[in-house]
């Protein structure tokens, strides 16, 4: 409920109606490392990190990370498809992720920090699975990212909300530690913007 409200008093805010905005929702390990490269991208309204793809009601980040919750750290991104084009927001999905590596990215490990894209219709379905085949194809090897339907998504304890602005020190530290700028110039050639 709290999701539905924010996103009512947010489109309020803007200026724009339900049927303006769209949502994205994808996994890509640590959400605090997920936030930063989409807040950038012109078109995008909001972004959430949270909970999502598991079985247990209103998680909390103590249960998700403890794994058996089948939740994965996610991010929920709304965006504007007249200013980003959901194949564009997956380019940013793709370039901040291991795609080949399962229930794992980086330093963290488990099946609550999978790589995965949560899509909400049929149309994102398809443009997922045709850029899934397109890395694997860049990359030469198997992408065991997951391609499943959204289902409910629980917004992350409000501390974990952009956490980079709030603790930037502590962010720049983890994110050195975890080795995923390292990792993901590996995989694609240079590390993305963040």
């Amino acid at each position: 409920m709290r999701t539905v409200v924010a996103a009512f008093v947010l489109l309020a805010a803007v200026g724009a109606r339900a049927g303006d905005v769209a949502p994205a929702t994808f996994a890509g390990g640590c959400f605090w490392c997920m936030q930063p490269p989409f807040d950038t991208v012109p078109g995008v309204v909001s972004t959430t990190v949270g909970y999502t793809g598991g079985h247990v009601d209103h998680p909390t980040y103590e249960q998700v990370s403890a794994g058996g919750t089948g939740h994965a750290e996610s991010i929920q991104v709304v965006f504007d498809p007249a200013k980003v084009t959901y194949r564009q927001l997956l380019d940013v999905f793709w370039r901040n992720v291991d795609p080949t590596t399962r229930d794992r990215q980086f330093c963290d490990v488990g099946h609550q920090y999978r790589t995965a894209i949560f899509f909400h219709d049929d149309e994102q379905r398809r443009e997922a699975e045709a850029s899934r085949d397109a890395v694997a194809k860049r990359l030469g090897q198997p992408v065991v990212t997951e391609i499943v339907p959204a289902g409910t998504f629980y917004p992350a304890e409000d501390y974990h909300q952009e956490y980079y602005r709030k603790n930037p020190v502590r962010y720049r530290f983890y994110r050195y530690t975890c080795g995923r700028d390292r990792r993901l110039a590996e995989v694609w050639g240079a590390p993305p913007a963040h």
